[in-house]
């Protein structure tokens, strides 16, 4: 056997994983289905959660905002249709603010897969110590946090929450973006 027919096999795995996996075709248990369809996100608990978590770090509450919702929904759609988690599938974030009208001085966002409540996608990102640094931003002041959810896709149960801080200034001076595995960067 030639070393070339022995490592076929293997690249053929190694190119697999280079791209999204291909949704789910086929039959889907029932019990799935149920599980998945039965995932919501409740902002106001949401909010709660976030503001006594924020709060017992000595920092100030966020409120809940439209504009950062609906971002948020936009990001989670577009993890699920592309199925990946990632926080470039629905355009780089910064594009994406602007394109959304929110004029921030800083923000974050947390992107998460596979969390059936929010409680359960709040605390993994409090155990990210990139996602964590959103959640207790010390200048934010808003948020908006959404889920999509599609049984086919690889993590079944995507979630996007933005963060921001009030607009300072004019717009793009001193201000800062961050993605949850990024450092902060300086807004183009």
């Amino acid at each position: 056997m030639q070393l070339r027919d022995a490592i076929a096999p293997f690249a053929a795995l190694i190119l697999a994983g280079c791209g999204a996996e291909a949704p789910q075709t086929g039959p889907i248990d029932s019990r799935v289905l149920r599980s998945v369809a039965s995932v919501h996100v409740d902002p106001a608990a949401a909010a709660a959660t976030l503001n006594a978590y924020r709060a017992s770090r000595g920092l100030g509450p966020v409120r809940l905002d439209p504009a950062l919702t609906a971002l948020a929904q936009r990001q989670a759609d577009a993890m699920v249709a592309a199925n990946a988690l990632s926080h470039d599938v629905g355009g780089n974030f910064a594009s994406r603010l602007a394109g959304a009208g929110v004029e921030a001085t800083e923000a974050g966002e947390n992107v998460g897969g596979g969390y059936y409540s929010t409680d359960e996608a709040l605390t993994g990102w409090r155990e990210s110590p990139e996602h964590d640094a959103n959640l207790l931003m010390p200048n934010a002041t808003r948020f908006g946090i959404a889920v999509a959810r599609d049984a086919r896709t690889q993590y079944r149960v995507y979630w996007a929450m933005e963060v921001a801080a009030e607009p300072e200034g004019p717009v793009g001076e001193s201000a800062f973006l961050r993605t949850s595995s990024d450092e902060p960067a300086a807004r183009p």
